[in-house]
């Protein structure tokens, strides 16, 4: 990882989505980066005059578009060895295939791939991540501490389960040690690294999490001021599960909303079987939701209804899910979630599709917003700290040596060969606070 380089430029086709269905952008354009921040945003030739070689450090990437770094707002550290495993739905996915790997996160075998998921996050160009390590302090506290290293501005969380746990404790012992060893993570690491490391108290979902648990998991987070994360509504037959567990209970959120659950400052993952009453609740409690779509094809949980969680002001990210969802590239999570809103449009024929301005935003400044960082990431606006990565164009061409087909492409044009043609070959670079934490290879050569 690089040392931080007080004062720098990049030069590119500028592009990010500062509203909703809406792009901005500069063909020929430069950011002047200094002490971790966007010092100047404007046109190549008008930064390069004010601002001489000599003083400043103007490299040469070649064809690249530079964008808001990607935010992916819902995935699970333990579980990316078991990515594309299993063709069943939720919960006897989970039972097979998903707890087996988290009850192993621990010790060496998490010492090993904690460090090199974050830095497949970073060689995706993810720069925020929020995300669940296993029920194990431990696994949670080398999650921080990979995190810390690599440089990905990252909200973590004890896994915290009572019910069905795949611990070796006994039931009866989970919940005061899930609290206190979730308190003690919390004290250690929230607003760590000058606010670059966040702590998330995390009950899995309501059927693994007793109303205790999942009480006092809302008052720690309360206390200390941290994030929330769970999953809500993502599988029919879960949500029969919560039914006969919590009877008196309006619906599945309510059973979140009586314990306390639902904050500002709260990640609801899934969100796709809500009724209108449910939807209300959520956006009365400015909670956020984390839309999953690679994951909810995976694993068969239905078709998100997108334009009604918007239309409540409800703020949506997205979450690439590992290892529900196959990938942590988050241009392949913004091409499900057209893919999604594609095909309901075959049943809901009114229904407009998710354009790619659309999902791009959802995964840069809807993202930021979702998780309250909208003042300091997201887009690139000059003031803001400098999470950006930088995509290599040429490789994104159906015939990579024609420079020439760079020419003339819109912006629209530009974040459509993102979405369905991007991935971590074509990322370059990637930055957190003017601090480059990934380099591509056939950069490092040529530089």
């Amino acid at each position: 990882m690089q040392s931080v380089t007080s004062r720098f430029a990049l030069r590119g086709f500028l592009i990010d989505a500062p509203d909703f269905g809406s792009l901005r952008a500069r063909p020929n354009g430069a950011i002047l980066i200094e002490n971790g921040r966007i010092a100047a945003v404007g046109d190549y030739d008008d930064l390069r005059r004010l601002h001489q070689p000599n003083s400043i450090q103007w490299p040469d990437l070649g064809p690249v578009a530079i964008f808001p770094g990607l935010i992916d707002c819902h995935t699970h550290l333990p579980q990316y060895s078991a990515v594309a495993r299993g063709e069943s739905e939720l919960l006897p996915w989970l039972r097979q295939h998903i707890f087996p790997v988290e009850r192993e996160f621990t010790g060496p075998k998490a010492r090993e791939e904690a460090p090199r998921f974050f830095h497949e996050l970073a060689r995706n160009g993810t720069t925020t991540v929020m995300a669940y390590a296993a029920i194990y302090e431990e696994s949670c506290d080398i999650g921080f501490e990979a995190a810390r290293r690599s440089g990905v501005r990252t909200i973590l969380g004890k896994m915290m389960m009572d019910h069905g746990s795949y611990g070796q404790t006994q039931p009866k012992k989970i919940l005061s040690i899930s609290l206190l060893e979730s308190e003690r993570l919390c004290r250690k690491w929230h607003k760590a690294e000058n606010g670059l490391l966040d702590y998330a108290f995390s009950p899995r979902f309501a059927v693994t999490c007793s109303e205790k648990l999942m009480r006092g998991a809302a008052e720690l987070a309360a206390r200390f001021g941290a994030y929330i994360q769970t999953h809500l509504a993502e599988n029919r037959e879960e949500l029969e599960k919560v039914r006969h567990l919590h009877m008196t209970a309006r619906d599945y959120t309510d059973v979140y909303e009586k314990c306390g659950l639902l904050t500002q400052r709260t990640m609801l993952g899934h969100c796709i079987h809500l009724n209108p009453r449910e939807i209300a609740a959520i956006a009365a409690a400015q909670s956020s939701v984390a839309h999953c779509p690679s994951s909810n094809l995976f694993l068969g949980s239905g078709l998100m209804k997108l334009d009604q969680i918007l239309k409540a002001g409800i703020n949506v990210g997205l979450g690439s899910d590992v290892a529900g969802g196959p990938e942590l590239d988050m241009w392949q999570v913004m091409r499900a979630a057209i893919e999604v809103q594609k095909a309901r449009t075959a049943y809901e024929p009114n229904l407009r599709p998710l354009r790619p301005s659309e999902a791009l935003y959802l995964a840069t400044r809807g993202g930021a917003r979702a998780l309250g960082k909208n003042t300091a990431i997201g887009t690139l606006d000059p003031g803001k700290e400098a999470d950006l990565i930088v995509i290599d164009l040429q490789a994104l061409l159906p015939y990579p040596q024609n420079r020439n087909a760079i020419v003339g492409l819109t912006p629209e044009d530009v974040v459509a060969l993102c979405i369905y043609r991007s991935g971590p070959h074509a990322n370059l670079e990637t930055y957190v606070r003017g601090r480059r934490i990934y380099q591509a290879p056939k950069v490092a050569n040529r530089v």
